[in-house]
């Protein structure tokens, strides 16, 4: 029997995989623009050029692409751990943080211009042809493991709150208290 159950240690891990994620995806853009010879400030929810820098719309752009793609190699990585070995929830939550935080990116994309969204217009695609793309591949990988190991909605939609809740109180906080990590 798989364990599917939503404790209170599965909500831990599962809140610490949200904090996971997104230093990690925010530790690429600042690592990708810091190689490139910018001094960048890294927060909890963002990263942006010192005062003074003025990186080049290119740049920018490849700045902007390293944060999805490590976060769509990490969703990868889960998937295919669990494709191949036996069932995990908590690896799950890797691919199911990877999945969630792209798609509200995405949907962010109708307020301003998030990572996905900001290459999708330099590139000329519309903004939301990459926001899609990503979000699709992610989702796909969702399903496909969910069917696997016959998730029901119940499991998601409480993975769904914890994540949500998780995320709102990182994007609370660097709001509130502009924590700067790098």
């Amino acid at each position: 029997m798989t364990d599917k159950k939503i404790n209170l240690k599965f909500t831990s891990v599962l809140i610490a995989v949200v904090f996971i994620t997104w230093i990690i995806h925010e530790f690429a853009h600042w690592l990708t623009s810091e190689a490139l010879g910018y001094d960048t400030i890294m927060r909890l929810n963002g990263t942006s050029p010192m005062e003074g820098e003025n990186p080049t719309d290119i740049h920018k752009i490849i700045t902007s692409s390293a944060g999805p793609i490590i976060t769509i190699i990490q969703g990868l990585a889960a998937y295919a751990f669990l494709k191949y070995r036996k069932w995990n929830k908590y690896i799950y939550a890797f691919l199911f943080t990877a999945f969630f935080m792209r798609f509200m990116a995405s949907v962010m994309n109708l307020v301003m211009l998030n990572d996905e969204g900001r290459i999708s217009v330099y590139l000329q695609l519309g903004t939301f042809t990459l926001p899609i793309m990503v979000t699709g591949l992610l989702f796909y990988l969702v399903f496909r493991t969910s069917k696997k190991y016959e998730l029901n909605w119940k499991f998601h939609l409480l993975t769904t709150v914890i994540i949500n809740i998780a995320i709102t109180t990182l994007i609370l906080t660097d709001q509130y208290f502009k924590i700067r990590l790098l």
